[in-house]
This record gives structure tokens, C-alpha cells and sequence, in this order.
């Protein structure tokens, strides 16, 4: 019988650097981070579901202990707390007392901090000064360039890269047995698919699957999350090709409104199709500029049947 006492993300956080998957250079560096017990400000950039929320509480584990984790770690995130007064109150308040038990410091974990504004990126700089021998702060962001140059000068740099599909198939794989889910491997490779290297994001899907009873097919996870199977895309894009428009565009329709798939989705799987078309190369530039100008709409608001259906157009008149 499954569990559902825990998110399975919290469940498998890992609790060590050593269980920490991929990021083999970070894990090396935040090693002798804990060997040494000393710590410099730290920056980790990188994309969601790479492994930086988790490497903190890997490193304030390892450093404080579970025990030591009261009192000496903060955690939050600065999206939804990004003014200047976060920093000059809480941040500010935490920093300024000394740690609890025999630990060396505390530790101030700030996520999405490139969320924070110019003013508050700032009043944190001051504070990341001056208590610098009771504190020290890790900052989490997805585009360390938002970052303002004093902070990044005054922190440790460390890249943290989308995982690897190997990775994350072994990882999810590994759960669904822990959990005693049923799968098949089209099921999983669907997950590793649209996960794209974050494996937050592939653990949630899997459990979400998994919560809808049976086994967990190819099917399963794209009724799950609403995706849009690869193959009815290359039907798609074929029709198009062979300017057959309304029957594609009844088609898209039907994926649309119908089905309720996404437009950014059905993009993204056109985009994945271009490749494995024989076009030339003039051809494929094209598509890609045109794919980018209906994303960009449908994310500012355009409808995307007409924006898609624009795009399926262009198949049908290229020269190839």
C-alpha cells in the first residue's frame, strides 16, 4: 500500500552532500566547506529541481547536526517577502544573535533571491557585513546576473546544472519501488521527458501519477499533467506539411479545447519535432523565429489556436 503521510519530495530530500544527485564539483567544494566547519557567504545559481534547497539543508545537517538545525538555520524565501523590510527585520534580527549550542555560525538561506529589489539587495548587503562573524548567508537564485555585483563579489560561487535524464529516470525509478508503485518504462521515460532536468518537478508528477491508481503508463502521466503526447504532434506537424490545414487545424482544435492542452506545451513539442524533419537549415531558422513570436504572444495573452495555427501554416509554404 503507498504512502501518503509525506510529499515524496520532502520524503527523499537528501539529508547528506554525499546523497545529493549529480553536482559532483558543488559537492566536492561544500565538502571541505563541512570539514574545515568554515563557511564563507555562498551564491548557488541554476535552474529549479537541480539540487540547491537541498544542499542546504545537506550542509546545515552535516554542519549543525539535526538536532543543531533550531535556532541556528533560517529559511526563506524571498519572492514572496522581497521588500527592504524583510531584510532590515527578520533577516536583520536573526543575523544579529549569536548561534545556539556549539555550533560556529548561523545560517541564512534566502531563496529566489534575485526576487529581492535593488533596496533590499542592498540593506542585505549591509547586513551580510556586519554580522559576518555571527551569520552566514546562502543565497538561491535562478539568475545570479539579477544579482547585485557587491553581493556577488562578497559570496562563493556555485553552478548547479540540470540534471541529466539518467539521472533523474534512476532517481524516480528508485521511488516508485521504494513506494511499491507499478510502472512501465514508457511511463518513466514520459516523466523524465517532461521534466526536463528538474527532478522536483519529475517526483511530484510521479507521485501525482501514482495517486491515481494503477500503473503508471505513458498515458497515465500525460492525462496527469495535462501534456500532449509527442506522436499526435508529428501527426500534427505532418498534416501540415502535407498542407492539409483544416484537418490540422481541427486537430489543434481539438487539443486545445478539447483536451485542454496547454499552447506553451504544444510549442515546446513542435520545437522538439523541427529536428527530426529534413529541412533545410534556412527553413528550420525560420520555424524556430516563428515558434518564438507565437510563444511569446500566448504568453502575453494572444489565443493560442490562432498563434499555433499561424505557425502550421508556415509549414505548408516552405521551401525545403
Amino acid at each position: 500500500m503507498m504512502s501518503y503521510e509525506m510529499i515524496w519530495v520532502e520524503k527523499y530530500r537528501p539529508r547528506k552532500i554525499d546523497d545529493i544527485i549529480g553536482q559532483d564539483e558543488a559537492k566536492s567544494r561544500l565538502k571541505g566547506f563541512i570539514k574545515t566547519k568554515s563557511l564563507p557567504h555562498l551564491l548557488f545559481a541554476g535552474s529549479p529541481g537541480t539540487g540547491k534547497t537541498s544542499a542546504v539543508i545537506a550542509l546545515a545537517n552535516e554542519i549543525f547536526g539535526r538536532k543543531g538545525l533550531r535556532g541556528n538555520l533560517l529559511e526563506l524565501n524571498a519572492s514572496d517577502e522581497r521588500g527592504i523590510d524583510v531584510i532590515r527585520n527578520t533577516v536583520k534580527d536573526f543575523a544579529r544573535t549569536l548561534p545556539t549550542g556549539d555550533a560556529p555560525f548561523k545560517i541564512i538561506s534566502l531563496d529566489e533571491a534575485d526576487a529581492l529589489t535593488t533596496a533590499a539587495q542592498h540593506a542585505l548587503r549591509r547586513t551580510m557585513e556586519r554580522f559576518v562573524t555571527s551569520s552566514r548567508f546562502i543565497l538561491l537564485c535562478n539568475y545570479p546576473g539579477k544579482i547585485i555585483e557587491p553581493i556577488q563579489s562578497r559570496c562563493a560561487f556555485f553552478r548547479f546544472n540540470a540534471l541529466s535524464n539518467e539521472n533523474i529516470e534512476k532517481s524516480i525509478t528508485n521511488i516508485a519501488q521504494k513506494e511499491n508503485v507499478e510502472y512501465a518504462k514508457s511511463g518513466i521515460k514520459t516523466i523524465v521527458r517532461i521534466c526536463e532536468g528538474d527532478l522536483r518537478k519529475a517526483i511530484n508528477v510521479l507521485q501525482a501519477t501514482s495517486a491515481i491508481g494503477g500503473k503508471i503508463t505513458k498515458k497515465e502521466v500525460l492525462e496527469s499533467v495535462g501534456g500532449v503526447d509527442p506522436q499526435e504532434i508529428a501527426n500534427l506537424v505532418k498534416l501540415a506539411r502535407d498542407q492539409d490545414f483544416e484537418t490540422a487545424r481541427k486537430r489543434l482544435q481539438d487539443l486545445i479545447f478539447i483536451r485542454g492542452i496547454s499552447g506553451s506545451d504544444i510549442i515546446r513539442e513542435i520545437s522538439r519535432e523541427l529536428p527530426k524533419l529534413e529541412l533545410s537549415k534556412n527553413a528550420q531558422l525560420k520555424l524556430i523565429n516563428v515558434l518564438a513570436e507565437a510563444d511569446f504572444r500566448i504568453t502575453e495573452g494572444a489565443s493560442p489556436d490562432i498563434q499555433i495555427a499561424a505557425v502550421i501554416a508556415h509549414f505548408g509554404v516552405l521551401e525545403e
